[in-house]
């Protein structure tokens, strides 16, 4: 029989046995708070009806999420359990590597009350809490989105970590590919080139989130009608904290690009009745600024890199600001030129009347061709 010495001896060892097979964290958390490192200055957004002033307003439906992989936090999710659809997830942005060899599909345990922390493989036809990823198979109109983009991911665990179905919405197959696709692009190279933090390294933060639409797929996944980010960084370049943000409707037929617009565009956006949405409250975020003037710069860039290539891609939309004077130099000439016959012809006019009969001719054809050139004028701008 052991005695009480030996028994109050081994105690430690029992508790420390203890602590190492119980889990000492929960990866699915009652708080924003409580998964630290994702947010600028751990400021959470609010979103009407979902987040109110840092407060869940439906803790049975919403759930925090600190996705975690290898035992590491890489960003966060506020997921909807009735939609099984991510509200936003939000991620630093530390630089990205290129990857294309993507892994199996996972889902949160613990939103299926199981303890494992990590995310694991989608192996289920169906989950109560989630989507699985039979839920997307057999689609040809929807892919699986991104919130966190695979593309940003810092190094290959990240990048790993992106490819959980609580951070994926069904996107429109064109718009995934298209417009989107290119608006990742872009902010890609603004966060690589302008967000440098005193230390000389790449970080910003990015908040992209889905909001829910009237269609299901499968009668299951809500289908998002919009999706919307926003980014904001403080740039050593700049001297100052720059920010901007996208939208676009979740739809087969859409422009090239997406416009960049202005926080405080964003959030009339989003926001409802009396209730304000915002992605980065109480920072130093400005509002009404965008990155749109440093776009030709990055696609120069951008050509230089890929001038051997013969197909040319610019990953930044066109300014309307340098397309939009070119048309407004242009129309003057018209006008300018237009006086020019009658300007050059007053001779004719004042020799010949019968020529000044006919010219009102093409005077009244005249105006036609320019009220059709008044489009004209603007498809510079798309």
């Amino acid at each position: 029989m052991m005695s009480p010495l030996k028994m109050w001896c081994l105690l430690p060892f029992a508790v420390l046995l203890l602590l190492s097979i119980t889990p000492t964290e929960t990866e699915v958390v009652n708080e924003m708070s409580d998964c630290e490192g994702f947010l600028l200055n751990e400021t959470l957004p609010n979103i009407p009806g979902v987040l109110e002033h840092g407060n869940i307003q439906d803790q049975n439906r919403y759930k925090v999420i600190c996705q975690t992989y290898n035992d590491t936090r890489r960003f966060v999710t506020l997921y909807d359990t009735n939609n099984k659809i991510p509200v936003f997830s939000a991620y630093k942005y530390r630089g990205g590597q290129k990857e294309r060899k993507r892994p199996p599909w996972m889902i949160e345990p613990q939103l299926e009350d199981t303890n494992d922390k990590n995310m694991q493989k989608s192996n289920k036809p169906a989950y109560q809490h989630q989507a699985s990823n039979e839920d997307y198979k057999k689609n040809s109109d929807y892919n699986r989105g991104h919130l966190f983009p695979w593309s940003y991911g810092f190094e290959r665990s990240d990048k790993i970590s992106t490819c959980t179905l609580t951070n994926i919405v069904p996107q429109v197959n064109s718009f995934n590919n298209g417009s989107w696709q290119n608006m990742e692009n872009c902010v890609k190279c603004v966060l690589e080139k302008y967000c440098n933090n005193s230390n000389g390294k790449i970080e910003g933060y990015v908040v992209t989130g889905a909001k829910p639409g009237t269609f299901k797929i499968k009668e299951k996944v809500n289908i998002p009608s919009m999706l919307w980010s926003a980014f904001c960084c403080y740039s050593q370049i700049e001297k100052k904290w720059i920010a901007s943000a996208h939208w676009g409707n979740n739809t087969k037929y859409g422009p090239k690009y997406l416009e960049t617009k202005t926080l405080e565009e964003l959030q009339q956006e989003l926001s409802t009745g009396n209730k304000r949405f915002q992605v980065f409250p109480g920072t130093q975020c400005p509002l009404k600024e965008t990155v749109a003037k440093y776009y030709p710069e990055i696609n120069e860039d951008f050509k230089i890199k890929n001038k051997n290539k013969k197909k040319e891609t610019k990953f930044c939309p066109p300014q309307p600001t340098t397309t939009s004077p070119q048309p407004t130099t242009t129309s003057p000439q018209p006008t300018t030129t237009s006086p020019q016959p009658t300007t050059t012809s007053p001779q004719p006019t004042t020799t010949s009347p019968q020529p000044t009969t006919t010219s009102p001719q093409p005077t009244t054809t005249s105006p036609q061709p320019t009220l059709k050139r008044v489009p004209a004028s603007d498809a510079p701008q798309h």
